[in-house]
């Protein structure tokens, strides 16, 4: 966890899986985030993110419904691959409201 220097938001990099298998690592990492940090912005960095499943989709809603909760501002920047093509598959990348980057696709 880091600031970031442009801006006062604590931010998070979640690396690797984003599964099942790391769900409660990651959630309490959020949890605390979230509920510990003075400052009302909150990033979490998905750009190492090499896998994820519905848990950690589930795990993202869960952030940003808490997050809201609790008065501050949570943004998901820099969606890896895999983290796009879930959304995308989901259609969920309104619900979050993060600006994410659209990719071109190749027609086969």
């Amino acid at each position: 966890m880091s600031d970031t220097p442009e801006s006062s938001a604590k931010v998070l990099c979640i690396k690797g899986e984003f599964t099942i298998f790391t769900a409660c690592e990651i959630k309490n990492r959020l949890l605390d985030l979230i509920a510990h940090n003075e400052n009302q912005e909150i990033e979490i960095d998905l750009s190492d993110v090499t896998e994820i499943d519905t848990t950690g989709l589930q795990l993202m809603i869960m952030a940003k419904k808490q997050a809201t909760c609790e008065n501050k501002t949570l943004r998901f920047s820099r969606h890896s691959d895999p983290v796009l093509d879930l959304l995308d598959l989901c259609d969920l990348a309104g619900f979050f409201g993060d600006p994410v980057l659209i990719r071109s696709r190749q027609q086969g």
